[in-house]
């Protein structure tokens, strides 16, 4: 008997992130299709994932970005194709999809892209680079601002475009299903004494997610403590304790690190925010906050503006202005609990309306499906 067709996914490596998860929540919903499920990257802590949730890892050098390894990658895709009967390649990224895309050329593969990001354009050739990700038979905008982007910028049809927004996993993000315990041990492992409000910004330490701008919020709040939750830039990290250092902020800002229980974290803090001062493509915190019912105030740019819907399910504040950030804070630190658990509710009815997982993973079967026949 003939095996069924495999549906290849590309990537740098699979590391966390928002596209490395997508990435294993759509390996597992070709599984579940009937098809066979591969994964092609450099590798990385979530790679046994994919072998969980019913796909097949293949190891390549995918995360390089020179013309040679491209051009070396599209090669060994191109034997893997030919090897596993893939009919189609989903690209995820720009290097890996420049070489999928020669891959798919040589062997007649379906050849899909999601587009992540605005991908900038500064130095001579970049918009040619990244004009990779506008080259699929189906694009996949992750946003309404990425769609109008991408049509803007490369020219791309309406009839290759397809809108699918992130998803977020309900049996994962459910309030419901965490107990008390473990979210007033999150609230002492930051320092928080009962009934001090709490503000998270979950989100990697880089410039642009905009961690200063709530260091400089919070000393506007007295009383309130601040939780940066998410890894990265070191030298960053130490410009923002010394800078809430200078403003005395003292215990009130907390640089928690990556933290792997993200859910009770969300249900541990009183306001969850969004603070980047460049357009987030889509903003999956977002979305996790919004489903663990908790009040979101979030940049007015890129995908929020989809998801967060002013005084209904959250709040909008502009980029990169702590004052407008701090009085934000106070006014919803100010409302009545029942009113702030009345918005809460509302985002995750909302997200359970219309971005969850399983909305994204039928939708991009029905994308493999559509080119496939």
């Amino acid at each position: 008997m003939s095996r069924p067709p495999a549906i290849l996914q590309v990537l740098p490596a699979l590391v966390s992130g928002g596209v490395e998860r997508g990435t294993v929540e759509i390996a597992e919903a070709i599984a579940a299709a009937g098809f066979r499920s591969l994964v092609a990257s450099a590798g990385g802590t979530l790679a046994a994932e994919v072998a969980r949730v019913g796909g097949e890892h293949v190891t390549l050098p995918l995360d390089t970005k020179s013309p040679f390894g491209i051009w070396r990658n599209a090669a060994a895709l191109a034997a893997l194709v030919r090897a596993e009967g893939v009919a189609l390649i989903h690209a995820r990224s720009r290097a890996p999809a420049w070489s999928a895309l020669i891959a798919a050329r040589r062997t007649g593969a379906r050849f899909v892209t999601t587009y992540h990001g605005t991908y900038n354009e500064g130095f001579p050739g970049k918009r040619l680079y990244n004009s990779v990700m506008a080259r699929g038979e189906r694009v996949i905008a992750i946003s309404r601002f990425i769609a109008e982007h991408v049509a803007a910028r490369h020219g791309t049809p309406p009839d290759r475009l397809r809108l699918i927004p992130r998803g977020v996993d309900p049996r994962r993000f459910d309030p419901a299903r965490i107990a008390p315990a473990p979210v007033l041990a999150q609230r002492e492992a930051w320092g928080a004494a009962p009934g001090q409000p709490v503000l998270l910004l979950p989100a990697r330490l880089t410039r642009w997610k905009g961690q200063a701008v709530l260091v400089e919020a919070l000393a506007r709040l007295p009383g309130a403590i601040g939780v940066l939750a998410g890894g990265g830039n070191p030298s960053f990290a130490a410009e923002l304790q010394a800078r809430a250092d200078a403003l005395g902020l003292g215990p009130r800002l907390v640089l928690a690190g990556h933290i792997e229980t993200l859910d009770v974290a969300l249900l541990a803090a009183d306001v969850v925010l969004h603070a980047s001062i460049e357009p987030e493509a889509f903003g999956r915190t977002v979305i996790e906050a919004q489903a663990m019912a908790r009040p979101v105030i979030a940049a007015d740019l890129g995908g929020p503006r989809e998801t967060v819907e002013e005084g209904i399910t959250g709040w909008r504040v502009p980029p990169g202005d702590p004052a407008a950030l701090a009085d934000a804070l106070a006014r919803v630190l100010a409302m009545p609990l029942p009113l702030r658990e009345a918005v809460g509710a509302r985002a995750r009815a909302s997200v359970l309306a219309d971005y969850s997982t399983a909305a994204m993973q039928r939708a991009t079967i029905a994308v493999y499906r559509e080119l496939l026949g």
